[in-house]
């Protein structure tokens, strides 16, 4: 959800969408087949019904960012899908464990409100100080790092800030868990990032079964084909050059003596080897040997179809594989033997848990490469499984995505394959920036523990522009904002936003910023003091139609990088020198408010008359509200260039290859999505990726020299035949449009088209084109 732009639509807010949820939560906890499953759902069951009675009883206001009574804003709720708060705080709940054995230890009642009280005596600081020296404490809720504040400001000499916090914290001390969790090991540094944890890696890596398809071909190879071998070997002895079998008496020979041990040897492979059942088909060959075989042994006689069917198989088998003993055969079933015998999966994994089982559970790997080694000596002769045995990817995967590294190391190796992944990231990096701020150890440990703890609070469902909650509201955070080293701790912050904005735009070209990545880049920027505004996504069903005055300072800072004529502004008919004047106008009203929160009526004004005037198709249904409102929130992005101009002018990201190559990689991700468009019943989704793609690559063009923009162009039209031709086909009206205007006429003349995400109608690239170019 959107931390400083939070829209959400009334409808939303209705008990009957809860209810629907509490539906499904109850069809789930009593259909589905899986146990676990069944239990989140009976999990989530109870946090809806408990939404609902709140609605009902009045307790919660949906909406607001106290939505539960009694409780303040800092306090974490409990929230469930759609950002509706349960009424229950996250803190909350029964005494965990830990609560439980710090009770007993101190000798206290095992109540919170006693426990808040140990914690305040002299053993309970002393207690809580040993805690920060040694940093082996969790902090899982920013709650769980507020009596550590106190003792931390008592230990400063701090018994003024100390008691304010106390009583702040002392009305909520019998329902909220202030205490923090102990842990066996210190906090992992935070230079370093990891996807997953050893704990996480290991579990996926237990989670492996052995696959039935594999294990019932390994039981083909190594046993079946085999014995059919022998058997075929059995039915030629007695079988002559024109392929007429002729079954000894039982007198000559020990032929039969020999048959009635094939058919014993049968019976116990059948019994221990269960998977494969080809076999056991009588109309299979080896299931016709088989059969002919065991009548012989009854002393019966075959009757003609019976020896009929004996020579066909035969006679099949030594066809397609070759007489067993020959050399084409042997060579078969030696490439068959090395392949049963190399190791399940599932045997691999269990190599790979070993090694680390060794590790700390809570942190990542350092070096994956010991972990993922082919199998020893040593290994081999303890499992089984033979040496030199390669680790197959599908196990080096789960160990990979828990390496710790620099987040560009990540994203080099393909550990982290999405702007969505690095904003899962990002929050370890700024927790540490963020705690840099402190130059006291103990602190600065504390602070970023509290930090990654906060970054996991979900968002509320919020009207009238009302924003989230932010970590410096904490009670325990400003009881310590005095000191915040502030002297250098911007540069610090500065860089680490020029590192991770360039990273994002770099690595994942095409791709907009996702909304909780936007929010870790903005709090980086308010710590640098860049006035570098970051605005997020908006989504276009919840939309309400107005935007907060940010929206209007990020449309500012481009017209500062893009006005004046550049392709961009000429390519959308922007008039930047306007947008200027309006943020002129706008930033001397004191007075611009819709429910409380500051809007931009100019703003949102214009961006709703350049829709009318841009956007394509026209409204052609009731329900199209929501295309409509697609088409305003785009023009905002275009207006702003959705924070590209943010990063590049205010910020200072470099391409590292040049704009040129910026925007071929971006015309690269406009390519590949144009082709998911083809064919695609419902393509819509696909075509604002293309279109947001597109902007994306008209940006990084404008920065370009005009003459290097002409043979950038070239080589846009010319990686289009590269593509199918349905590619270059749909995409032909858009390089169309960009030429013309790059030649000084409008993108829409002629079969010119502007390429824009949101149509409340028809849309010119959802056609298929036709092989021939025609549409």
């Amino acid at each position: 959800m959107n931390d400083d732009a939070e829209q959400q639509h009334l409808a939303q807010a209705n008990p009957g969408y809860a209810a629907g949820q509490l539906a499904a939560a109850f069809r789930t906890a009593v259909a589905h087949p899986d146990p676990e499953t069944r239990r989140r759902g009976e999990e989530r069951g109870r946090r809806w019904r408990a939404v609902l009675n709140g609605m009902a009883n009045g307790l919660l206001t949906i909406g607001s960012r106290t939505p539960v009574a009694g409780l303040p804003a800092w306090v974490t709720p409990e929230v469930v899908r759609g950002g509706f708060a349960t009424g229950e705080p996250s803190a909350g709940g029964p005494l965990l464990d830990f609560e439980v054995a710090a009770a007993r230890r101190a000798g206290v009642p095992e109540d919170r409100r006693a426990l808040f009280g140990h914690f305040l005596s002299e053993d309970g600081l002393a207690h809580l100080c040993a805690l920060l020296d040694s940093g082996r404490y969790e902090v899982t809720v920013p709650e769980e790092a507020a009596l550590l504040t106190v003792a931390w400001l008592v230990r400063a000499e701090e018994p003024d800030a100390a008691l304010d916090l106390v009583e702040e914290l002392a009305p909520f001390a019998d329902r909220l868990r202030f205490s923090p969790r102990p842990a066996e090991r210190p906090a992992p540094r935070p230079d370093a990032v990891h996807r997953s944890t050893v704990a996480e890696a290991s579990a996926a890596l237990a989670g492996r079964r052995p696959s039935t398809a594999v294990e019932t071909q390994r039981e083909s190879l190594a046993v079946w084909q085999p014995f059919g071998d022998e058997l075929l070997l059995h039915w030629l002895e007695v079988t002559d050059e024109e392929g007429y079998v002729r079954v000894p008496e039982p007198a000559e020979g020990d032929w039969h003596a020999r048959s009635a041990e094939l058919l014993r040897r049968y019976r116990e492979l059948a019994r221990r080897h269960t998977r494969c059942t080809k076999h056991r088909k009588p109309k299979e060959n080896l299931g016709i040997l088989r059969g002919a075989l065991e009548e012989t042994v009854a002393g019966g006689e075959l009757e003609p179809r019976r020896l009929g069917l004996l020579r066909h198989a035969v006679a099949s088998m030594v066809r397609r594989r070759g007489r067993p003993g020959s050399a084409e055969h042997t060579a078969l079933r030696r490439e068959q033997a090395v392949q049963a015998a190399l190791p399940s999966h599932h045997a691999l994994a269990h190599v790979v848990l070993g090694r680390l089982s060794g590790l700390p559970r809570d942190g990542g790997v350092s070096d994956v490469a010991p972990v993922v080694a082919p199998v020893s000596a040593e290994e081999a002769g303890a499992t089984g499984v033979p040496a030199g045995a390669v680790i197959p990817p599908a196990v080096r995967r789960p160990v990979e995505a828990a390496l710790s590294a620099p987040v560009g190391t990540l994203v080099e190796r393909g550990v982290v394959p999405s702007a969505e992944v690095l904003a899962e990231l990002v929050p370890q990096l700024v927790a540490a920036t963020t705690a840099a701020a402190h130059r006291e150890p103990a602190l600065r440990a504390l602070a970023a523990a509290n930090y990654r703890a906060f970054r996991n609070r979900r968002s509320l469902l919020l009207f009238n522009l009302q924003r989230q909650v932010r970590v410096e509201e904490l009670p325990w955070v400003r009881a310590v904002a005095a000191h915040r080293a502030d002297a250098g701790a911007g540069e610090v912050a500065g860089a680490a936003l020029r590192e991770l904005g360039g990273l994002a735009v770099r690595a994942f070209p095409g791709t907009i910023l996702p909304n909780p990545l936007i929010r870790e880049l903005s709090v980086l920027a308010r710590q640098a003091e860049l006035g570098a505004p970051f605005v997020e996504e908006l989504a276009a069903d919840i939309f309400m139609g107005t935007f907060t005055p940010k929206f209007l300072t990020a449309a500012r800072v481009a017209a500062e990088l893009l006005g004046g004529g550049s392709l961009y502004e000429r390519y959308y008919v922007i008039d930047y020198q306007a947008v200027r004047n309006l943020a002129v106008i706008e930033a001397g009203d004191a007075v611009l408010r819709s429910g409380g929160a500051r809007t931009s009526p100019g703003f949102a004004t214009l961006c709703t008359r350049r829709a009318a005037e841009l956007a394509p198709g026209t409204r052609t249904s009731s329900g199209s509200w929501v295309a409509g409102n697609g088409t305003v929130i785009e023009q905002a992005q275009i207006l702003t260039t959705h924070n590209l101009a943010t990063l590049v002018h205010r910020v200072g990201i470099e391409p590292g290859t040049g704009w040129d190559e910026a925007a071929l990689r971006c015309f690269g991700t406009v390519c590949r999505l144009t082709g998911r468009v083809h064919h695609n019943p419902r393509p819509l989704g696909t075509i604002k990726d293309v279109a947001y793609a597109w902007r994306q690559m008209v940006f990084y063009l404008s920065l370009c020299a005009p003459q290097e923009q002409w043979g950038v162009l070239d080589r846009l039209t010319e990686d289009t035949a590269r593509h199918p031709w349905h590619v270059a086909g749909r995409l032909a009206p858009a390089l169309t449009g960009l030429r013309q205007v790059m030649a000084g006429a409008p993108a829409d003349a002629g079969v010119g088209r502007r390429l824009l995400g949101w149509s409340t109608g028809g849309h010119w690239f959802r056609p298929d084109p036709a092989p021939n170019g025609r549409r």
